[in-house]
């Protein structure tokens, strides 16, 4: 299976890359469209600020392209700001988002403890609901997280993952086609290894 990496010029690619490469799947960065609808993956990376992303992924050309992507039933994994961009939207910025799930994007509530905003390190996962990422999982899986805002669902039957920063929060989720993760496979060691492993094996519907 093929995976192309985004490219609407924000994100980690390299790193991302690499991981691929590590796993001897075919990866490559792309901003070109008919590169990224020949691909029978798709990861949308992101980094940065919410309406930034969102700007520059329309100012690219490839939004609607990978949007018709989705609606075809290609395999999409968002990672941090590209999974909050599939939200309707976030506290940190004006924008739309893409709308692809019924949550929000909003920012840690920790007034009442002594953590920090924004929440960097690594955290447990725990696995709230059957999904092919989580295949073969290793046993206690640990991730690395760099964020300060985090998904809201209307309802929790989307959400496959959370993990604790003050209180319980979403951190992955699936629809259909659609998947979504806050934390950072790229920097997550052998458990990030697994997730992408996972999401390049699923199959072009």
């Amino acid at each position: 299976m093929s995976v192309a990496v985004v490219d609407y010029g924000v994100g980690n690619l390299n790193s991302i890359l690499n991981m691929l490469k590590r796993l001897g799947i075919d990866g490559y960065r792309s901003h070109d469209k008919d590169q990224i609808r020949a691909a029978h993956g798709l990861i949308l990376p992101g980094v940065g600020h919410f309406d930034a992303c969102l700007q520059n992924f329309t100012a690219s050309g490839l939004r609607e392209v990978v949007e018709d992507q989705v609606v075809q039933g290609a395999p999409v994994l968002g990672i941090c700001v590209g999974a909050q961009m599939m939200t309707r939207g976030s506290q940190e910025g004006v924008l739309p988002g893409l709308g692809w799930v019924n949550a929000d994007t909003v920012k840690f509530q920790l007034d009442e403890t002594e953590l920090k905003v924004p929440h960097m390190g690594w955290s447990d996962l725990s696995t709230v609901r059957a999904s092919p990422l989580w295949r073969d999982l290793p046993e206690d899986p640990r991730f690395y997280f760099a964020h300060s805002y985090h998904f809201k669902f209307d309802e929790s039957d989307l959400v496959i993952g959370q993990a604790n920063y003050g209180y319980d929060f979403p951190c992955a989720f699936s629809k259909g086609n659609v998947f979504g993760i806050q934390f950072h496979p790229e920097k997550s060691h052998r458990f990030g290894m697994k997730v992408l492993e996972n999401f390049a094996s699923l199959s072009f519907s």
